[in-house]
């Protein structure tokens, strides 16, 4: 049996530690801040989270990039010399061109690598969504040392049940990115109106409720999880953006009320971050659909 590894990108949000406890090979993506391009290292060596939120409160509008097809063959060359299979696990095609960059790189290589596998799933999620999806597969291959074939078919699976819902403190950077139109940002601003969105089977961000203020946001973000968990054991991740305080309250609201195995809080990455703004607050979980 072939060996592989398991290909995703820094948009997971994963720490550091994890991604290398289960022998990930994660692609940067890249952002520029203030005339300066850095890219999204999951340690976050190049800005520390808490400078970059703090840049983005005090105005800084940052951009983005994807990860284009010449990287991907850059880095999937070496590993398919050595032998190996490979199964990307990609940001949402719908959010960023990554996915189609690892789709076009993978078609070149299959003609030079005839006898290699290299296989690619959208998991139409995103941050630590696609973080859930990403470590629920990379231990369950591991574990139950799946073929590449038998993971991909898990991944497939899986990544339709992973419940993203989030709130947002700032309005105006999804104003900025076209996800909400002017009049509705400048009404929930002066109204103090908190959108409570989820990342659709689509793998696009979608407004579903409004929450007067920010405790209400939280609290709506676990009534989501009290309606569409699948239930018994839960693994649950959180992603702030310099809100850690609130990140801790919605944990302990979710350990009291649900059986959870394994719970994970961890910074937004800058790329994520750069259209959520300061503040935002994710949950992930696994549901009886998306």
């Amino acid at each position: 049996m072939s060996k592989f590894i398991i290909l995703t990108d820094s948009t997971t949000d994963l720490p550091e530690h994890i991604a290398q406890e289960l022998k990930l090979h994660v692609m940067p993506l890249k952002f520029n801040l203030d005339g300066k391009e850095y890219m999204n290292y999951l340690d976050n060596r190049a800005l520390d989270p808490t400078e970059f939120f703090e840049k983005l409160k005090n105005g800084a509008k940052p951009t983005t990039s994807q990860v284009n097809p010449e990287e991907y063959v850059e880095t999937l060359t070496p590993i398919l010399k050595s032998g190996q299979d490979v199964l990307i696990l990609a940001f949402s095609s719908a959010l960023s061109g990554t996915f189609n960059s690892a789709r076009i790189a993978a078609e070149e290589l299959r003609e030079t690598f005839k006898d290699r596998k290299i296989m690619l799933l959208d998991t139409k999620a995103a941050s630590l969504g696609e973080g859930l999806i990403v470590y629920l597969t990379a231990k369950e291959a591991m574990d139950k040392k799946l073929t590449i074939e038998e993971t991909y078919e898990f991944a497939s699976k899986l990544a339709p049940t992973v419940a993203h819902w989030f709130t947002v403190d700032d309005i105006s950077h999804l104003v900025r990115g076209g996800r909400v139109s002017k009049v509705a940002g400048f009404i929930a601003t002066v109204a103090n109106i908190k959108p409570i969105l989820h990342v659709s089977d689509e793998g696009k961000l979608i407004s579903r409720h409004k929450a007067i203020g920010r405790k209400r946001a939280v609290k709506g973000l676990f009534e989501e999880m009290q309606k569409t968990a699948k239930p018994g054991k839960q693994t649950v991740f959180i992603s702030h953006a310099n809100a850690l305080e609130d990140a801790n309250k919605l944990a302990e609201m979710i350990k009291e009320h649900f059986d959870v195995e394994f719970l994970l809080i961890n910074t937004l990455g800058p790329v994520i971050g750069a259209h959520a703004g300061h503040g935002t607050l994710a949950l992930f979980f696994i549901g009886q659909n998306r």
